[in-house]
């Protein structure tokens, strides 16, 4: 076994939560399904989340202040955010008219039917390949009271169609 195949079954048995990750920049809203995030720093609180360059988001997030980070219950309205937000793109469809949503801070969108979500201001940037990290000083949240929901995750939504490749 190689290297490359070694990292791919460590990376096989991780089952993380998937997140639907908002922007709004000027009069544009954009939001996708995102795999890659987590909290990445305790004091100060930071969060990263990963944007592929191919998709809109990516556009639209590159130029906002602030990005909202969504966990989506693991019931049907969590699959059909899923699916809303992984499986089209904001170039040919707007999602936010298929959703119920409400502006949060510096209007991002905030999903009505999200389990728990923040948003949080962007304080750096960092390439990742085909990916930037955006790192999110957390603004604002709700949800997820005790108990907490289940959760949408990756193994969940592996089936999905992207709207666009990686």
């Amino acid at each position: 076994m190689n290297a490359a195949d070694g990292a791919g079954a460590f990376l096989g048995l991780f089952d993380p939560p998937v997140y639907v990750v908002t922007a709004a920049a000027g009069d544009e809203r954009a939001g996708c399904l995102v795999g890659f995030g987590s909290q990445c720093s305790i004091r100060p609180e930071r969060f990263a989340v990963w944007l592929s360059h191919a998709n809109r988001t990516h556009r639209v997030a590159s130029r906002a202040a602030v990005l909202a980070v969504h966990l989506l219950p693991a019931d049907d309205a969590g699959a059909a955010l899923a699916r809303l937000f992984g499986a089209y793109t904001g170039d040919e469809v707007d999602k936010f008219v298929r959703t119920s949503w409400r502006p949060g801070p510096a209007g991002v969108p905030v999903l009505a039917d999200a389990a728990a979500w923040f948003a949080g201001r962007v304080v750096g940037r960092t390439e990742g390949g085909d990916h930037t990290g955006f790192l999110l000083a957390p603004l604002a949240g709700g949800g997820a009271g005790p108990p907490s929901p289940a959760v949408l995750t990756l193994r969940d939504v592996v089936g999905l169609d992207p709207g666009h490749p990686a």
